[in-house]
This record gives structure tokens, C-alpha cells and sequence, in this order.
């Protein structure tokens, strides 16, 4: 008699990670757009109140969620790629491990510049 598996069964290969992180960044991306639009609503009913608001975004820990924001729009964006060239291109899914790894090379490659100058600017390094 066959054995079910238990627990779940992608058992945490590259498929499952890419579906999790892809959902994390999407959540996250949302929650900002959300903050932004809302934000940026300000202007428009009291001039003085956005100018609060956009005051307190200039400390270290919101340019340290700005970076976090800038990683997350950088998965996303090419981990998309990769989901539709998982389902349009033939030979997608023979390849979808390969192209994950490629995503978080180039994403990392990206990145990483960035942070750099970034973060140097947020704790007026240099």
C-alpha cells in the first residue's frame, strides 16, 4: 500500500521558493503603492500635513525600507520575466530551475550598486 507524503509537497525546492518569495515582494510592492498613493493624497487636503509626512521620511530606517523596497521591485520585476517565459516559451519549464538562479544573480548584480550608493547617501557616508 502506497504511502502519502506528509506535510507539504514541494518540500522547499527552487519552485516553491520563487512562488514564496514572488508572493512576499508582490504583498510588499502593494503595501508601498498603498502608503504612496495615500501619502501623495496629502498634498491635496492640507499642504502642511505632507510636508510632516514627507519630513519623517527622511530618516536612516525609511532609506533602510527604500532598500528593501528597491530588492523587492528588482525579484519581482525579473522573477516575472521568468514566469512568462516559464509559460510562453517551449522549453521554459526544462530551464525554470536555471533561470531562477540566473534571476538572483541578476538581481543581485543589480542591487548590490545600488545599496552601495544608496545606503552611503542615507548615513552620509563619503
Amino acid at each position: 500500500m502506497p504511502t502519502k507524503p506528509a506535510g507539504t509537497l514541494y518540500r522547499g525546492k527552487v519552485g516553491m521558493w520563487s512562488w514564496v518569495l514572488h508572493r512576499i515582494t508582490g504583498v510588499a510592492i502593494f503595501f508601498f503603492l498603498l502608503v504612496h498613493v495615500l501619502d501623495t493624497a496629502l498634498v491635496r487636503l492640507s499642504p502642511e500635513a505632507y510636508n510632516a509626512v514627507i519630513s519623517t521620511y527622511k530618516t536612516p530606517l525609511i532609506g533602510l525600507a527604500e532598500t528593501g523596497l528597491v530588492v523587492a521591485i528588482l525579484y519581482h520585476a525579473l522573477n516575472g520575466v521568468r514566469i512568462i517565459l516559464v509559460d510562453f516559451w517551449r522549453k521554459g519549464a526544462k530551464y525554470q530551475n536555471k533561470m531562477w538562479w540566473a534571476v538572483l544573480v541578476i538581481c543581485v548584480a543589480l542591487f548590490v550598486p545600488f545599496a552601495i550608493r544608496h545606503l552611503s547617501n542615507v548615513f552620509h557616508i563619503g
